[in-house]
């Protein structure tokens, strides 16, 4: 499956723009990730791309999401270890792969990054750095849906938080106009 057929499907299946925008997000952090760490560039950015294609059909029924993107993307000819990680991104499996770890880890901190642009007087993505990103991954109320604890998985793979977060800001912001940030 090519960059365009995905995004294709993403538009076809998602309703929701800033979900879009997420798995926008989400791709470019994984693209930057499969680079940084020497991984298969293509393989990793439609995992990011794809990981909540089911999102509408299953945001009331989370014990299947993932499985049902799995489903949807049945005979599109995607290797398992990119299902694997679509899958593993949502808990239900072990995460056991670099790119299942990657993909949870990266998960919620695009949406952290978000917040801490929206919350910037700016409000953009390119006047962000990583010292003020931290600052609010400090305070408990400020973007609460963002599982501090799933970010900090980044250790599993080899990155400390700082650096972490500071490589998906910059994957971030080299797509800013994208997201609207």
């Amino acid at each position: 499956m090519t960059r365009d057929e995905a995004l294709e499907l993403v538009e076809e299946k998602v309703s929701n723009k800033n979900l879009i925008k997420h798995m926008l997000a989400v791709e470019v952090c994984m693209e930057v990730f499969a680079e940084h760490l020497g991984e298969d560039r293509e393989r990793w950015t439609i995992a990011g791309l794809l990981h909540d294609l089911d999102y509408d059909k299953t945001k009331d029924n989370f014990p299947r999401h993932g499985f049902e993107t799995v489903e949807m993307l049945e005979g599109k000819g995607l290797p398992e270890d990119v299902l694997q990680a679509i899958v593993s991104h949502t808990g239900h499996v072990e995460r056991t792969s670099v790119m299942d770890k990657v993909l949870y880890a990266i998960d919620p901190t695009t949406g952290l990054i978000v917040a801490a642009a929206l919350m910037h007087p700016d409000k953009k993505l390119a006047k962000l750095d990583t010292d003020f990103i931290m600052r609010r991954f400090k305070e408990k109320r400020f973007a609460a849906g963002a599982n501090r604890e799933q970010i900090r998985t980044c250790s599993l793979f080899g990155v400390e938080l700082e650096d972490f977060i500071g490589i998906c800001l910059k994957g971030m912001q080299s797509i800013s106009e994208e997201l609207g940030l």
